[in-house]
């Protein structure tokens, strides 16, 4: 399955966050980019929701990044301290695994570059919300800091390959695990 994530500036943000020349993203185009992966996921700012919400499709669900520690603007009160997800799953998730909430409780992250990186917390409940598996095509189209393509090849690399009958069951090791493999034999392909 191919699945995408998109982080755009939030609207009326992006000359303030990359510059004078900088244009806003056209989220009608974006969305229509988006209806062509098997599931998909947008972050918005909770005041972009009435903009934004009518250009979505029909059975789209709305998830939460909730932040218990947030930047506080001064001025500003209450806080901005959640972001909405707009998710389209790529599969059902069925009964047997845990089930999923539509929200996510994580701090933000600090010193990472860009403005709004996401935390590992976050990125490994948007993979659960698109239903992700290890051996979907995972496109990040606004890659800001890496953050979230870094935390998809790590989720991967943790994930047991699909069972296929006859065959035994092979698990890769983390990038840079000093550990043995298992049964001697963690390779692709092996």
């Amino acid at each position: 399955m191919r699945l995408a994530y998109a982080d755009p500036p939030y609207l009326g943000q992006a000359r303030k966050h990359y510059g004078p020349e900088a244009r806003e993203v056209d989220h009608a185009l974006l969305i229509a980019h988006l209806l062509e992966f098997d599931g998909w996921a947008l972050s918005l700012s909770s005041p972009s929701i009435s903009k934004i919400a009518p250009l979505l499709p029909e059975g789209v669900r709305w998830g939460a990044w909730v932040k218990p520690f947030a930047s506080f603007k001064p001025g500003v009160n209450p806080a901005y301290a959640w972001e909405p997800v707009v998710f389209k799953p790529a599969r059902t998730l069925g009964e047997d695994v845990d089930t999923a909430r539509d929200w996510v409780r994580a701090n933000i992250t600090l010193r990472r570059g860009v403005s709004g990186a996401k935390p590992v917390a976050f990125c490994r409940w948007l993979f659960a919300m698109l239903g992700a598996e290890r051996t979907d095509q995972f496109h990040d189209l606004f890659p800001g800091s890496g953050a979230v393509n870094d935390a998809w090849i790590a989720w991967v690399m943790e994930c047991p390959l699909p069972l296929t009958p006859g065959k035994p069951v092979r698990y890769l090791e983390p990038v840079g695990s000093s550990a043995p493999p298992k049964g001697g034999n963690n390779a692709p392909g092996a």
